[in-house]
């Protein structure tokens, strides 16, 4: 089942007694959590009627008292079980959600973690309540996933804006939905997201970036490059290391994959950058400025500095001058 999917069965008051919510993205689980916490019940009704447990401190046999209890002045009850993938004992709860209680709706957060498809938990889940198995979104996903966030908020983004989004946060959907609210806060009636609100209220540099800084390799412009590194190297916080050579990295990577693709024109490649038309053609710009070997050369340089990086075999070089010297090789 969706989050959608159970979010709107809610919305009808049609309930499951047993909500089971596990996997990779928090996001996901935390919006249908926080919709049983505060939703479901009225403000009057969760004064009797709704019960939190987190599992780190919770008790198997306190869990199953709190859902056997019937509701007071209300047609039904809600416990939530957070942080669920700390408790002990949790298969202990089987007893009770091959046999709840119906005016008792249960919703369980299992973070970071699923319940082994084989077991008896899991096949009482699927046959009692409603199992949701979250997963982290897909890069190639984000900037539609984004774009359709802004659009539900009445907002639409620049092409721009968007690629600095989603460069700069990755796939932290929470995060990216703080961001959202931030800008919706500041925005005031106007409605497009540009470039300039995302470095106003985000505080990404339209010009000083990850993605600007792929775009001056792409292009091999050594002194661009150098320029953008130096900001890095004066704001550390704006772009460290450990998100700037994975992000390189995977665009080259994506580079390279064009060489085996029959059709190279900017409509067959474009799907591997988010639908970008931009983006399309500094790939294919990036083809022909470094070839074939220049791609393959820089892949491999790219992996060596990450490892550097790191600590191997490097005695403690500066992150900002393994940036412009990996520049150098690479354009040179």
């Amino acid at each position: 089942m969706s989050v959608e999917k159970i979010l709107a069965d809610w919305k009808k008051k049609a309930y499951r007694p047993v909500y089971w919510l596990e996997g990779e993205e928090d996001y996901y689980i935390d919006q249908v959590m926080n919709y049983a916490e505060h939703h479901i019940l009225t403000e009057a009704e969760a004064g009797f009627n709704l019960t939190v447990f987190y599992g780190k401190d919770a008790v198997w046999a306190d869990i199953v008292n709190a859902c056997m209890r019937y509701p007071m002045f209300s047609e039904r009850q809600v416990v939530l079980l957070k942080e669920a993938q700390q408790m002990r004992d949790i298969e202990k709860l089987e007893n009770y959600i091959a046999n709840p209680l119906t005016s008792t709706i249960f919703v369980v957060s299992y973070k970071e973690k699923k319940v082994d498809g084989r077991s008896k938990l899991a096949k009482l889940l699927k046959e009692k309540g409603e199992l949701l198995t979250t997963k982290k979104m897909y890069e190639n996903q984000l900037p539609e996933w984004v774009s359709n966030l802004a659009a539900s908020k009445g907002y639409s983004l620049s092409q721009k804006a968007l690629m600095l989004l989603v460069e700069h946060i990755g796939n932290d959907l929470a995060r990216i939905n703080n961001e959202m609210e931030k800008l919706a806060v500041n925005l005031g009636t106007r409605k497009t997201i540009s470039e300039d609100d995302i470095e106003k209220y985000i505080g990404v540099s339209k010009e000083y970036n990850v993605f600007e800084l792929q775009d001056a390799l792409a292009k091999k412009d050594l002194v661009r490059a150098i320029r953008i590194i130096q900001y890095f190297e004066s704001n550390p916080k704006a772009a460290p290391i450990q998100l700037v050579l994975p992000a390189i990295y995977n665009y080259f990577s994506k580079v390279f994959s064009v060489f085996g693709m029959p059709d190279k024109s900017e409509q067959s490649v474009k799907p591997m950058f988010y639908n970008n038309v931009f983006a399309a053609r500094q790939a294919l710009d990036t083809v022909r400025n470094y070839g074939y070997e220049g791609v393959e050369r820089s892949i491999l340089l790219l992996h060596a500095y990450n490892l550097k990086s790191v600590g191997v075999d490097d005695a403690g070089t500066a992150h900002a001058s393994l940036l412009k010297e990996l520049a150098v090789k690479m354009i040179m």
